[in-house]
């Protein structure tokens, strides 16, 4: 029991220093002791004001109460020791009295504000997860992991989208940029993930999954609104499917450790704008054998911009911290993102990135050059040559 008690003072001990007003008794003393030192009276004495004025910003009402109770006290008690007029020493008391309440009701509506802005984080974090919902290391085959990050940190959600999730006819993936920001943007990436979600189990084929999306964005958006998408698929082992609707290539990294960029070969209107264009998009199927990742983004990465107005070069990036753990590497990526714009990105940025893992897999030597492996004069390519894109050729003869 005694040690129960003991843990419990501590408890208490600790609950009470973190809420003690320490800083405003901090200043309060620094003036009692100038007073001391100086006796020069009502030009040291006003200051007091400022303890209750701080406590009102790092505390609660109840410590704005005690800081200022005890500036009376002193206040009061100076003054008579230093020989403070009586109708001067009771405006000073009065003025601190005054300080004292509106520093109180100031904490009261802080306190306020701070509820209902926990409030709220929790809601948008609640909504982040039922929109975004969390996505496993493994899915299906693949390993896999996200990185999200909304240009609104107070939000917690923003116009970007992503989802994988494991269907009868294989892994299936979206990632997505809705035009514009706020509500909207948060509603149309809704109803975008609920279509993909829905048609992702229903439809055998990826392009009636991209279909069935395109018609309900033309119910339900605007004239100038659209959403930027890749669609994907691992229909079968080693081969995947990719429909791009306007968005940004993705990054393909080969076993070897070479990145491309899968370019379309049939250039698609983003989602929302086909009526308008009256372009289709195609399928295109590439190899993806073990030990190839893709890396999915949206604009919020590619277009981030340091000091200089230089955009954040992605490829290069993937290159540098490519490894057989897809958190490991879009932890890499995000943190050198956010040091490439120094600590605050300006627009929403989304990383996914998939694996298809090896049946035995050894650990890549860092110091390896990356195309060494990738087959005949691989290591002749300049590294200009590393990021051609995926053409629909090299598919074919894949």
């Amino acid at each position: 029991m005694t040690g129960i008690g003991a843990a419990a003072r501590r408890r208490a001990g600790a609950q009470l220093a973190a809420g003690a007003p320490v800083l405003p008794v901090l200043v309060v003393s620094v003036v009692v002791l100038a007073d001391l030192a100086d006796g020069a009276g009502m030009i040291w004495l006003p200051v007091l004001a400022a303890g209750p004025a701080l406590a009102a910003t790092t505390n609660g009402p109840r410590g704005v109460f005690w800081v200022g109770c005890l500036a009376v006290a002193l206040g009061a008690t100076l003054g008579v020791r230093d020989g403070v007029p009586g109708r001067e020493l009771a405006a000073l008391l009065s003025a601190l009295v005054a300080v004292t309440l509106a520093s109180g009701l100031a904490a009261v509506l802080r306190e306020r504000r701070e509820r209902v802005l926990a409030a709220v984080r929790s809601v948008a974090e609640t909504a982040q997860h039922a929109l975004l919902r969390p996505v496993p290391a493994t899915v299906g085959p693949f390993q896999a992991a996200v990185r999200y990050s909304a240009a609104a940190a107070e939000a917690r959600i923003g116009g970007d989208l992503y989802a994988l999730i494991p269907t009868p006819h294989g892994v299936r993936l979206i990632v997505g940029d809705v035009r514009g920001k706020g509500l909207p943007a948060v509603g149309t990436a809704a109803l975008v993930l609920g279509v993909f979600r829905e048609a992702a189990h229903d439809e055998p084929d990826l392009l009636a999954v991209v279909d069935r999306i395109e018609r309900s964005l033309a119910r339900n958006l605007g004239h100038d609104d659209f959403v930027t998408a890749i669609v994907a698929g691992y229909p079968r082992a080693g081969h995947l499917e990719v429909v791009n609707c306007g968005h940004a290539p993705p990054l393909l990294v080969r076993a070897c450790g070479d990145v491309t960029a899968v370019e379309p070969t049939h250039p698609a209107p983003p989602l929302g704008l086909r009526a308008l264009t009256g372009h289709t998009p195609g399928l295109q199927t590439l190899p993806f054998r073990d030990g190839d990742q893709l890396l999915l983004y949206t604009d919020g990465v590619t277009e981030a911009r340091d000091d200089g107005r230089a955009f954040y070069p992605l490829a290069e990036g993937l290159e540098r911290h490519v490894s057989h753990e897809p958190a490991r590497t879009v932890g890499a990526l995000h943190d050198e993102l956010l040091a490439h714009v120094g600590g605050r990105l300006h627009d929403d940025a989304a990383l996914l990135l998939i694996r298809n893992p090896a049946a035995h897999e050894t650990e890549l030597p860092r110091a390896a050059a990356p195309g060494a492996a990738c087959g005949a004069g691989a290591a002749d390519e300049s590294p200009v040559a590393s990021f051609r894109s995926v053409t629909g050729t090299e598919r074919q003869d894949a």
